[in-house]
């Protein structure tokens, strides 16, 4: 007795997988994800201009939206991490990581875009030094340089031969280990989460099209894209979670640097 014909073809399936992250080139060597890194900064700006532009005590909702969101980062993260009495001068470059990230990953939730440029580890890589070097060097500047390397490998309070195991391992987390976990945790979030909504979509578009039974097929399919659908909810929470916690970090790195205990 045969059994049925069948239900899937297995070779006929795309799998989404890390080789859909490596998209050709537009034109010469730019790539999509260089034009969208390129463009976040040109609506970043564009935002914040019109946002600003007509200024009043009393503000419409543009400069609402910009002050509030402003005002997160300047209260919540800056000054609630740093101190009340250094954070101003950080807020700038907080207040850009914050609305940099959130629009690069916003993209993987917008059609026809459709790709969180913070799925390349390369731009989460260059974030990551940008965010170190300034925490090193505002550290350097206040301690010096050998004061400085005191400052963020002897833990205050703590001498004897015990000193031995915790200045290597203090060197080790915080000046070697701290952007490599930057960079990964947030590749590595936007990465997974693109790669979720990709298999969620074409795996429900190939159930619906080349599955048999095909009333089985159009059910799963459909059922596919309506779990995608929640997913892609779930990733706006963890796109703007992620802008919150890379900014976050940084400001716990740039206070403990410029901290006078550590």
């Amino acid at each position: 007795m045969s059994l049925p014909a069948t239900t899937i073809h297995a070779e006929e399936f795309h799998t989404p997988g890390p080789s859909d992250f490596e998209l050709p080139a537009i034109f010469g060597d730019v790539t999509k994800p260089m034009l969208l890194v390129v463009l976040s900064g040109v609506i970043a700006f564009a935002l914040f201009y019109a946002m600003s532009r007509k200024a009043a005590v009393v503000p419409g909702r543009l400069q609402f939206a910009g002050e509030y969101v402003y005002g997160f980062v300047r209260n919540t993260i800056a000054r609630d991490t740093i101190g009340g009495h250094d954070y101003m001068r950080f807020v700038p470059l907080l207040f850009g990581i914050f609305v940099f990230v959130l629009i690069n990953n916003f993209y993987g939730v917008i059609p026809f875009i459709q790709f969180p440029t913070m799925s390349h580890i390369g731009y989460t890589a260059a974030l990551a030094i940008i965010i170190w070097l300034t925490y090193n060097v505002v550290g350097i500047v206040k301690h010096g340089f050998l004061g400085y390397l005191k400052h963020q490998t002897v833990p205050a309070g703590i001498s004897g031969p015990i000193l031995i195991m915790l200045i290597p391992l203090e060197f080790f987390s915080n000046i070697i280990v701290r952007p490599f976990t930057l960079a990964l945790r947030l590749f590595a979030t936007m990465f997974a989460g693109h790669l979720l909504l990709a298999l969620f979509s074409v795996g429900g578009a190939y159930l619906i099209q080349h599955y048999d039974p095909s009333a089985l097929g159009v059910t799963a399919g459909v059922l596919s894209f309506v779990i995608g659908i929640g997913v892609s909810f779930l990733d706006m929470l963890v796109m703007f979670l992620q802008a919150y916690v890379i900014t976050l970090l940084s400001a716990m790195y740039i206070g403990s640097a410029i901290a006078d205990e550590h």
